[in-house]
């Protein structure tokens, strides 16, 4: 993106019950410079969270809170704030969650992108965690194949998918392809928001320095999902398969990431009808959907073996300061 530094952020946060966290989110993107617009979506909460964000207002004029009167997913949420707002680059920040100070000066040193994100660091203790590694930031170019790969996630491995990164975005990119949220997603929303724009040619960059904070929750809303979200997950990678323009390399990867979320769908189908209906409605469940044992059986089998493993492991230490997505040189080697 040419002149990139001369241009401003509008941070959008959808929240939904976030009054204990939503102050702080909404004071680390008004700390940033480049920030013109702060747009808080309210999504139909019941605990306050419009009002303490209101209080977190600087007196600057940026700050804008609107409230949903019922519940309609992030998505929505985000949609919304992208009409009522005007700067030319966007930034997504999750309302439980916060900028370090300075972190969008890298990536508005960088030219030649349509979005650019940058580290992220997982933090498990955040009052014991005030400042991340400084790392290098190198910048290099993310590809549609490598994007999708990037969030197949593998038992066993603390989870890291690309899909975490909280890119800045071009409004004129995303105008100009018409490109916005799948309303209709609750799970998997970012990742197939990214996808369809780099299938549209965003030139998509990620540098290695930490500017973003992510606090890691047990009861995150990701870690509730319905399995009709699933369905609607893998639904969306089918639509993105079903666009001609596609390079058959990425169609390859996309058809990976769909068949791993429609096994997990599978799974949690059976899981349904034998928890609501028993086991021989489970049974007929398989029998009519023979396409589908492969991925029970084999997530079954998978469940049992790591609740084998919990019980039988020692008691993990409860890990300490924080993790980052992306490996990185820090900044003081040369």
């Amino acid at each position: 993106m040419a002149e990139a530094a001369a241009q401003t952020i509008c941070v959008i946060i959808a929240a939904k019950n976030a009054a204990d966290t939503i102050g702080i989110a909404i004071q680390s993107a008004l700390n940033e410079v480049y920030v013109s617009e702060v747009v808080v979506v309210d999504d139909g909460s019941t605990d306050g969270t419009a009002a303490v964000a209101r209080e977190a207002d600087d007196g600057s004029g940026r700050l804008s809170v609107v409230s949903f009167a019922e519940n309609r997913g992030p998505s929505a949420a985000r949609n919304h704030a992208f009409s009522i707002s005007s700067a030319p680059l966007i930034a997504i920040l999750d309302a439980d969650d916060f900028f370090f100070p300075g972190r969008f000066a890298p990536m508005m040193g960088e030219e030649g992108w349509d979005m650019i994100a940058d580290n992220i660091a997982f933090i498990y203790e955040p009052t014991e965690f005030l400042h991340p590694e400084r790392f290098e930031a190198r910048a290099r170019t993310m590809s549609l194949v490598e994007f999708v790969e990037g969030n197949i996630s593998k038992r066993g491995v603390q989870r890291g998918e690309t899909g975490f990164l909280k890119p800045v975005m071009s409004r004129a990119f995303l105008d100009a392809h018409g490109l916005r949220y799948r309303e209709e997603m609750r799970l998997g929303e970012d990742y197939d928001f990214y996808v369809r724009a780099l299938a549209k040619g965003a030139r998509y960059k990620v540098i290695e320095h930490c500017g973003y904070g992510a606090i890691v929750r047990n009861d995150s809303l990701s870690s509730r999902h319905r399995t009709a979200d699933l369905q609607k997950f893998y639904e969306a990678d089918e639509a993105i398969m079903a666009d001609p323009a596609l390079p058959e390399e990425a169609r390859a990867a996309v058809r990976g990431h769909r068949d791993h979320i429609r096994d997990k769908y599978e799974l949690r189908a059976f899981l349904d009808v034998k928890r609501e209906a028993g086991k021989m409605a489970a049974v007929r469940h398989v029998m009519a959907r023979p396409r589908a044992l492969p991925a029970i059986a084999g997530g079954i089998f998978r469940d049992k073996l790591d609740l084998i493993r919990a019980r039988t492991a020692k008691t993990p230490l409860k890990p300490l300061g924080a993790r980052y997505l992306l490996p990185g040189i820090p900044a003081a080697q040369k």
